[in-house]
């Protein structure tokens, strides 16, 4: 049942993340601003998870994990709440930014406890099935609280959130223990390795980076590049989030044997899918074929190096896992704009170049550090 009200947290703030994008026009409508200002929304979410992460990890790190997780939730409901009923731009933002503050230590904290009640050998399934939760929320999550903002107003959904995260809060309270921090199972590393973590941490920052150089931008690649409809467009932005739901059941049946393959594989996928898109994009088959390897490759690359933290942590895995989580975010934000910036200069297929060339750095950072390690 924890580990159940843990999946369902991890749908809900992935949902909160992200729901914005598909009511962008509604919620400029309804609160008078620009469509800009509300992309800020979700810009702005992505930021501040990058830079709270280690922070607020280090500051609760003698908390029962219990306690935190509790509070978080109970942030996330509030913030929600407030969310849905703001009736200013300036409010809703506020309340957005309390909500990524929950999310920044979530996912530093939800990791080693969801791990810890599982034995060891079975911890890369638990990662595994987190990532299944949190995927669910661009398949299922974003899809269904766009339609159902569109069919009743944006703050429908949201207040929705708020009631999903207070269930798992409810659940978390009365069936998780409270034990010291540093005595759960999954506190600390399995094989620390100071080495091994800068590696894991600096190719997971260059593969997001990558990633969203070009993702940000794909509808358009999509609809200037391939020649698609925007009902085809659509239908392809479905098959890309059913790919990568099916990326990370696939990578997580396997985990727990092949953690290092499991991650080199993702980040080279990913690569072959953008230079892909890059080179062959102008053909609707081509670009149907490569979009569904980037997009299988997109949750996996983040849950394996998720899955590396509890491995070669050097110390507490929740620091580690709020390093790794605030990498990849800084990754998202810095790839969106290098995206953003190359658009009017070298176009979208350029941007998808540029990413590519990036995740093939991330493929030499972790060969790179794998000959390190053999000699």
């Amino acid at each position: 049942m924890v580990l159940a009200a843990l999946m369902l947290a991890a749908f809900t703030f992935n949902t909160a993340e992200n729901l914005p994008i598909g009511l962008l026009d509604l919620i400029a409508e309804s609160l008078q601003v620009s469509v800009p200002s509300v992309g800020l929304l979700v810009t702005g979410y992505a930021v501040t998870v990058a830079v709270a992460s280690v922070p607020l990890a280090h500051v609760t790190r003698a908390v029962p994990r219990r306690h935190v997780l509790t509070a978080l939730l109970a942030a996330f409901v509030i913030s929600s709440l407030v969310a849905a009923l703001a009736p200013s731009y300036w409010l809703l933002l506020a309340a957005r930014l309390l909500t990524a503050l929950a999310q920044a230590l979530f996912w530093a904290v939800m990791g080693p406890v969801a791990v810890g009640l599982f034995a060891p050998e079975i911890r890369g399934r638990v990662v595994g099935a987190l990532s299944v939760a949190g995927s669910l929320a661009l398949v299922l999550g974003v899809p269904a609280g766009t339609w159902l903002g569109r069919r009743s107003d944006w703050p429908v959904p949201v207040a929705l959130l708020a009631a999903l995260g207070l269930a798992s809060l409810v659940t978390i309270a009365i069936l998780l223990p409270t034990s010291p921090p540093e005595e759960e199972p999954a506190a600390y590393g399995t094989s620390p390795d100071a080495r091994r973590f800068w590696t894991v941490l600096a190719a997971g920052a260059l593969s997001a980076t990558g990633a969203f150089t070009g993702y940000t931008y794909i509808v358009k690649f999509l609809g200037d590049v391939s020649g698609f409809s925007p009902s085809g467009v659509n239908a392809l932005l479905v098959a890309l989030g059913v790919a990568c739901l099916a990326g990370v059941s696939i990578t997580g049946g396997v985990l727990d044997r092949f953690p290092r393959s499991a991650l080199t594989t993702a980040v080279i996928t990913q690569a072959v899918g953008m230079l892909g898109l890059y080179a062959a994009g102008t053909e609707p088959v081509a670009a149907v074929v490569f979009l569904i390897l980037m997009g299988g490759a997109l949750g996996p690359v983040f849950m394996t190096t998720q899955n590396a933290m509890l491995h070669c942590a050097p110390a507490r895995t929740d620091i580690a896992f709020a390093a790794n989580s605030g990498a990849y975010n800084a990754g998202i934000a810095a790839g969106a704009a290098l995206g953003g910036l190359l658009l009017p200069l070298v176009g979208v297929r350029g941007a998808f170049l540029a990413g590519g060339l990036l995740t093939v750095g991330a493929c030499a950072v972790l060969l790179g550090g794998r000959a390190f390690t053999r000699t």
